[in-house]
């Protein structure tokens, strides 16, 4: 449960860690077929995400105040029984490994070793043409919202980024939840209706 508990906690600070740097990369969808004009209230998928496989409750928390906010924001209203849409969130890590630009290059591009007809010199045996190899942990963090009467998803946003600190605790990557959290919803186009 502590190896658990420790993994989660990077998941969310990979995506606050790369959110103090250049920001976290974002994506988002929706359904175009959803009527959200008929969207007021919400409430939370129990358990989230972040809880299936036996997340912290801090970490959910953490997590869940930062989405409440970011929907209050927009218009709508926190409710404790038939929300019109209901939220849930994840969380993961994955590793990774990253290439500089020279791992673009193709055998073939370095051609201009061999000449027109007559090699001019070749590598020695061992050569490798992608050298600058960089291994990573790439932290994900996913915000769904479903049309509760539905139960149909109808938005999802997504923020991705590196790893950069490995050992910080929730009060230490709050700031960095809430930003990344934030960065994820200025792709939320919609209010709620009123």
């Amino acid at each position: 449960m502590k190896i658990r508990e420790s993994l989660v906690t990077i998941a969310l600070s990979a995506v606050m860690a790369v959110s103090a740097m250049a920001g976290p990369k974002v994506r988002s969808d929706y359904d175009h077929s959803a009527n959200f004009t008929a969207f007021k209230t919400f409430s939370f998928v129990s358990p989230p995400g972040t809880e299936v496989d036996g997340y912290p409750a801090d970490i959910t928390q953490g997590v869940k105040s930062a989405v409440q906010r970011e929907m209050e924001k927009r218009g709508y209203r926190l409710v404790d029984s038939h929300p019109d849409l209901l939220v849930n969130f994840s969380a993961a890590l994955t590793k990774k490994a990253k290439h500089d630009e020279l791992a673009k290059q193709t055998v073939g591009y370095y051609g201009y070793r061999q000449g027109v007809q007559v090699p001019v010199y070749k590598t020695w045996s061992t050569y490798t043409y992608d050298k600058h190899t960089k291994d990573y942990v790439e932290g994900t963090l996913n915000v769904d919202i479903v049309d509760a009467g539905a139960s149909q998803l109808v938005w999802e946003g997504v923020a991705i980024g590196e790893v950069r600190k490995l050992n910080r605790s929730i009060a230490e990557a709050q700031p960095g939840i809430d930003h990344a959290v934030g960065e994820i919803f200025a792709e939320y186009p919609f209010r709620a209706a009123h």
